[in-house]
């Protein structure tokens, strides 16, 4: 599993010219989901994204979580994490996971962020997105579940 982590001041998207997720202060997440992954390892994640101290405090130190902050959450399925680029100019997405096991992961992973997080908004799965966000720092970080212990 993949998480790309981009602290953000804004996010939005939009399917078909209408808004399905938007926030404020908090976390775009684009979200990959590989054929080996389950849900103890979404668990894992959603524990790191939750916990990662990324916002500035009042030193201006990145000390700060989405809990201290109240901040919110976009969370976006984005397959194409899964891109292997090794061969030729066209991308290979054999490792990514198949829709069903995807999608339901997807799922899984937004009613356990919902538990935590008053503010979850989301993009619509295999649906032709437009993500436009006002990245913040820019902050962005590369969760992958094979760097996890």
């Amino acid at each position: 599993m993949r998480f790309v982590i981009q602290r953000v001041t804004e996010a939005t998207c939009e399917v078909d010219q209408k808004i399905t997720g938007q926030i404020t202060n908090g976390f775009c997440v684009l979200i990959g989901i590989a054929e080996t992954d389950t849900k103890n390892i979404a668990d894992k994640m959603i524990r790191k994204l939750l916990g990662m101290r990324i916002f500035g405090d009042e030193n201006g130190k990145t000390n700060l979580s989405l809990h201290d902050i109240e901040g919110s959450l976009l969370l976006i399925s984005q397959f194409t994490l899964y891109a292997d680029c090794r061969k030729g100019n066209r991308p290979s997405f054999i490792k990514a996971g198949n829709p069903e096991l995807a999608n339901n992961l997807y799922e899984y992973i937004i009613t356990k962020c919902k538990e935590e997080i008053p503010d979850v908004q989301t993009g619509i799965f295999g649906a032709d997105m437009k993500i436009s966000l006002v990245n913040d720092g820019p902050f962005t970080i590369l969760l992958d579940s094979e760097d996890l212990a």
